[in-house]
């Protein structure tokens, strides 16, 4: 499996910005489809984003769409989540994931098989 870090959470205003990066180690990166995933106060983990192993095709979530754009680095082993015009309903804890790469878009948690520790993200009003 390959070991995952998140870093960047933090506090910030809404409609501000944040950019959270995940990296990886263990494996050859680019053998690995990436996501992001998150999970507010008693509510379940949702999907965010994903992006493919050759960082060509990315999909989102409705709620980001838009506002979050996903992309990765291969050379050195790094995915990112650039946040713009944050809301306070994207207060939540954020993972990163990763998924042996596949052929379809990895968008369900059950198709991860290594995650981060997470790092928190607040939005306030």
């Amino acid at each position: 499996q390959v070991q995952l870090v998140e870093s960047g959470g933090g506090l910030v205003q809404a409609g501000g910005s944040l950019r959270l990066s995940c990296a990886a180690s263990g494996r050859t990166f680019n053998n690995y489809d990436m996501g992001w995933f998150r999970q507010a106060p008693g509510k379940e983990r949702e999907f965010v984003a994903t992006i493919m192993w050759s960082g060509g095709i990315t999909y989102y979530a409705s709620a980001v769409k838009g506002r979050f754009t996903i992309s990765r680095d291969n050379a050195k082993n790094l995915v990112y989540l650039q946040m713009n015009s944050l809301k306070p309903e994207d207060t939540a804890v954020y993972y990163c994931a990763a998924a042996t790469r596949g052929i379809t878009l990895a968008t369900t948690d059950r198709r991860y098989n290594s995650w981060g520790q997470g790092t928190q993200v607040t939005v306030s009003s």
